[in-house]
């Protein structure tokens, strides 16, 4: 094991080399340690977990915060689908199918909603006056006539640098036949074709195709339905294809979901986390064809239209860090169906795409409730910041050590909750596990309380910069007490 002076000249050296030769890959990824910088890390997967000892990883369920959009507009009705929610600023953005009526994909029946809100809770619908709808211009319309284009119709608010303002959203439609037709706009309202040929056609497209900037992989990605086998046989999965342009798009790559069982995945729902871009989150519909739990009986009781109520389906949680992987370290449902029967039939439990902040310490993702049925509408669900899986140690107290990593920063942040009686404590080691001078556990202040953002201190204070670009570990010794994520920062 090479000892930490002999890391820190050889850092020293590499700075100097870098210096001159910039495309010389870091010293940490040389050895395999892993490069937080001053990123957020969430304890969503394995990545930063070396070890845990009597404490877990436990995925939290959102809070249903009730209904908060009906789609009860005659343009609209129950087979509204594949919602969006883009925070602008201060303003959020709703775009949701609007379909009175089932039929073939791609219909000239389906139009693209759009509603809005201060405060991502009281949404209204704008009269726009824009497209002709049941005979009238008084409605929310932003695009009709443009099929197959509204029938999964999905706006990102565009993040690159250097984006023109016309562009400022973009958007992909289509179905296979006609490929993904992307569409540009300077509002989020108005809306006009980037140009009027498909920029890709190598899918099956009969879901929700979503697209975003990435910083961390410098290009626009595209996750996109599939299916594992040849023309709509196996189950329904996702690829993924990448563009520096928009427009040229490259091969796509299956994604993968590790050593797990194959389900169907209706939509993905694939978006960059507010709080931590480089990580990748996937609040996805699960479906489960043929899993019956409505009888013919209760189906006509709720109006359910009577092909769509043989099927049920859920919300899964799973993360991407790039590349063509996805993590699923959760097997379980994330959202489950609400109670009553009417939360059990096909496509319904839906998520919207994007989770967004809705308050200080709120963040909020939105599910489509009661597909197919006169009642459908959209529901609000919350969880604290950073709050979709924690470290969790019991009463009796545990720990969880980190991998090696190197951070840049002079504070580390830890959001985290304890009861009264319990705490967090936080030492630092050395890359070979042996405490640090003046950061061991006998050094550590005990933490205790129920914070977004709080630092972890010892009895010198809580200045970590001396260790900045160093390879160290964490232990966390923890009692009744969850951590959710850590930052270092300046």
């Amino acid at each position: 094991m090479i000892r930490d002076k002999h890391l820190l000249l050889i850092i020293i050296f590499q700075w100097i080399i870098g210096s001159f030769f910039p495309g010389v890959s870091s010293f940490a990824k040389e050895l395999g340690y892993i490069d937080i910088g001053s990123n957020r890390e969430l304890f969503i997967d394995y990545y930063l977990i070396e070890r845990l000892d009597g404490a877990h990883l436990i995925l939290h369920h959102p809070h249903d915060e009730g209904s908060v959009l009906k789609f009860d507009q005659p343009w609209e009705g129950p087979f509204c689908g594949y919602c969006t929610v883009v925070k602008d600023q201060n303003k959020y953005r709703f775009y949701y199918r609007g379909l009175p009526q089932a039929g073939r994909d791609g219909s000239s029946r389906e139009v693209t909603c759009y509603a809005e809100s201060p405060n991502g809770i009281h949404i209204t619908k704008p009269k726009l006056n824009l497209f002709t709808a049941n005979g009238s211009t008084s409605n929310n319309v932003i695009l009709a006539d443009a099929a197959p284009v509204n029938h999964n119709f999905s706006p990102f608010l565009d993040s690159r640098p250097g984006a023109p303002q016309s562009e400022r959203f973009k958007a992909l439609g289509g179905t296979r036949k006609s490929g993904l037709i992307a569409y540009v706009s300077s509002d989020g309202v108005h809306w006009k074709k980037l140009q009027e040929k498909s920029v890709f056609t190598r899918g099956i497209f009969d879901s929700q195709n979503v697209a975003f900037w990435s910083d961390s992989e410098q290009c626009y990605l595209c996750y996109f339905r599939t299916w594992t086998e040849t023309d709509f046989g196996g189950f329904r999965t996702i690829s993924r294809t990448t563009s520096k342009d928009f427009l040229n798009w490259s091969d796509p790559a299956k994604m993968t979901f590790g050593d797990t069982i194959l389900e169907h995945l209706y939509t993905n729902q694939t978006h960059p986390y507010f709080r931590a871009p480089h990580i990748y989150v996937a609040v996805a519909a699960r479906f489960l064809p043929g899993r019956q739990v409505l009888n013919e009986k209760q189906a006509r009781q709720l109006k359910v239209n009577p092909n769509y109520f043989k099927d049920c389906s859920d919300a899964v949680l799973m993360t991407s860090r790039g590349s063509n992987v996805y993590d699923r370290t959760f097997m379980e449902a994330f959202i489950r169906p609400g109670i009553g029967l009417q939360n059990w039939g096909s496509r319904s439990n839906y998520p919207a795409l994007n989770v967004v902040q809705t308050g200080v310490d709120e963040m909020s993702i939105y599910i489509q409730h009661d597909y197919a049925q006169p009642t459908a509408h959209l529901r609000r669900y919350s969880l604290r910041l950073d709050g979709f899986a924690s470290i969790y140690a019991p009463y009796k107290s545990g720990s969880m050590t980190t991998k090696t990593f190197i951070f840049k920063g002079s504070k580390l942040l830890l959001n985290f909750a304890t009861s009264a009686p319990g705490y967090i404590k936080v030492e630092i080691q050395d890359s070979e596990g042996k405490p640090i001078p003046g950061y061991s556990l006998g050094d550590a202040e005990e933490l205790i309380g129920n914070y977004i953002e709080h630092p972890a201190s010892w009895h010198s204070g809580t200045d970590v910069s001396s260790l900045s670009n160093r390879p160290i570990r964490l232990h966390f010794v923890m009692k009744d007490a969850n951590l959710y994520s850590l930052q270092f920062r300046p």
